[in-house]
């Protein structure tokens, strides 16, 4: 069966639902709108009216293509519903009978788990594809869900076209990875990829969005329409299966996948074979996300030009800091971070600045507006030759924070309302089996490459991407001969990685080992403070980090180069 995917988040390209329903022949054409962040917008959104939580954008996109989806034959599931999947239901139900179509809507419910943690302002247990799997069989052509895991969209599907039973580990991990594959939507077709260079930048100017033909034995060729715009390659793929992940072991809901099995291989022009896959029982935890407000937030970045950039940062540093103490309001947090973006004897002022970002949080609103305010617009005529600021300090603003939390499966009760109203519940796993490490596989021979080393960036050899998981980022790196391999997988230690990125030097980091993809799967924990929604970090979302590891150089054999 072809599965596609036309959505990897909340404010993705909103024409990609008709173009993969009309690109080309589906079955199923699946749209992934949640993330952390998500969450946490809509819990505010819900905050102002009870009616809403989930993601209009899908809604929109039904009104131009729920005609298109019937008369192609193509069932959509999508997860859309976010914390109100009975309210787009219902909505959804209401447009089909406007447009005068027979659309049969089911959704899945259960996961919010807000009664259990009192405070939070989102809980909800990530489920997995067994509810999807019972709405298609009973007939739906739309399935909503709330919060589920990104495979959950593409195992559900599978399962139910299969005939998979909930025992059917490798076939259900192996549509876990191409669920896994798919959710990013463009990240699988040439977006966000380390090597993009190499390729004709008309080929990327708009990937087209990737889809699966998935086989009865769970194995899948990883694709897109053709004629769609970007690139499938084993590269590609490579990148998307590290992204976001660790170890050997993913674990799902329905299924524990073993990454340390994939075999990759390309199958033709932008095709890539995905099999050999082995799946073990799920964990008998359920994962659940928790958001809450952290508190509120304010900055300033301070505009530094020219000469003595150093003397002026701590010059406003100093007089800032003295304001807060005179006023006796001194946010509760207060973080200063100097970018030299300034260039010696430049030929424009914005590449002779440097920026000074002064970052403050505290409980109270207050601290951080009329406070940070007043201590940074009342320097402009007595600090730093050319002060100037990007933008006045605005109000303060409430940021989040987002926590992991861990329940027995079989205390979540996840119900699927049928297209005809009936509740139907989904039983928890029969089997489980506690998450556990796996064996850390033999490193291959070193390479014996007995010539001169050059020091030069590790992005000339090796590819990475990374990305947040709560308040830990993730860095995958991988490389594309055996020989690299050899070298990287002796190079590439903990204490490399820490002396090529000193921000993860007081952290810990975690460094998993993939042989079958060529790759290094780095955790850094904390590195993200309480998630993305508290925009501890200049990048909160680590999404850059894999790049400027690329960029650090290192001794690299010059047979690799």
């Amino acid at each position: 069966m072809r599965i596609g995917n036309a959505s990897g988040f909340y404010g993705d390209r909103f024409d990609a639902v008709r173009e993969m329903l009309t690109g080309g022949p589906l079955d199923v054409l699946t749209g992934d709108y949640l993330a952390e962040l998500t969450l946490l917008i809509l819990g505010r959104d819900r905050l102002k009216d009870p009616a809403r939580g989930y993601a209009k954008t899908f809604l929109r996109q039904m009104e131009e293509c729920l005609g298109e989806a019937h008369d192609r034959g193509v069932r959509i599931v999508t997860n859309a519903g976010g914390l109100n999947p009975a309210g787009l239901a219902g909505a959804l139900r209401a447009l089909a009978g406007s447009l005068g179509l027979p659309t049969r809507v089911a959704h899945v419910t259960g996961d919010d788990l807000g009664d259990r943690f009192p405070g939070a302002l989102t809980a909800h247990a990530y489920l997995g594809g067994h509810g999807i799997t019972a709405a298609l069989r009973a007939g739906a052509d739309v399935v909503v869900t709330g919060r589920v895991t990104d495979a959950a969209l593409v195992t559900g599907p599978a399962a139910a076209h299969f005939g998979w039973a909930p025992d059917a580990y490798d076939a259900l991990a192996g549509a876990v990875v191409a669920g896994h594959v798919l959710e990013c939507g463009t990240q699988a077709t040439g977006g966000n990829y380390a090597f993009f260079a190499e390729h004709d930048p008309a080929r990327l100017l708009r990937p087209g969005f990737p889809l699966a033909e998935v086989h009865a034995d769970g194995s899948c060729v990883i694709t897109k329409h053709d004629g769609t715009g970007g690139l499938v390659d084993v590269g590609t793929v490579t990148a998307q299966l590290l992204y976001e992940t660790a170890g050997a072991r993913y674990a799902g809901p329905d299924v524990t996948a073993r990454l340390d099995t994939v075999r990759l291989r390309q199958d033709g022009p932008d095709r890539v074979r995905v099999e050999g896959v082995r799946g073990e029982p799920p964990p008998p935890a359920l994962k659940v996300g928790l958001t809450r407000l952290g508190g509120h937030r304010n900055e300033v970045v301070f505009v530094l030009t020219g000469l003595d950039v150093e003397a002026k940062a701590d010059l406003v540093r100093a007089q800032v800091e003295d304001a807060f103490g005179r006023s006796g309001s001194r946010p509760a947090e207060v973080r200063w971070e100097l970018a030299r973006t300034d260039h010696r004897d430049a030929a424009t002022e914005e590449t002779a600045s440097a920026l000074l970002r002064l970052v403050a949080r505290d409980p109270d609103s207050d601290a951080v507006g009329r406070a940070l305010s007043g201590a940074a617009v009342e320097l402009a005529l007595g600090s730093y030759p050319g002060f100037h600021v990007t933008a006045p300090p605005g109000k303060a603003t409430p940021y989040g924070v987002f926590e992991a939390a861990y329940v027995d499966a079989d205390s979540v009760r996840q119900v699927v309302v049928l297209p005809d109203g009936r509740r139907v519940d989904v039983p928890a796993p029969e089997e489980t089996r506690e998450l556990t490490e796996a064996e850390p596989p033999p490193l291959p021979q070193p390479l014996d490459h007995g010539g001169p080393t050059r020091r030069v960036p590790l992005g000339y050899v090796a590819g990475a991407r990374s990305g947040d998981k709560g308040g830990d980022a993730n860095v995958g790196v991988w490389v594309r001969t055996d020989e690299a391999w050899r070298w990287l997988a002796h190079h590439l230690t903990v204490e490399r990685f820490q002396e090529l990125l000193p921000e993860s030097r007081p952290l810990k980091v975690v460094r998993h080992v993939l042989p079958r993809l060529r790759a290094l799967n780095f955790t850094v924990h904390g590195l993200l403070g309480d998630g993305v929604a508290s925009r501890a970090r200049f990048d909160p979302q680590a999404k850059g980090l894999a790049e400027w590891l690329r960029s650090r150089s290192t001794d690299i054999p010059e047979v690799l180069l």
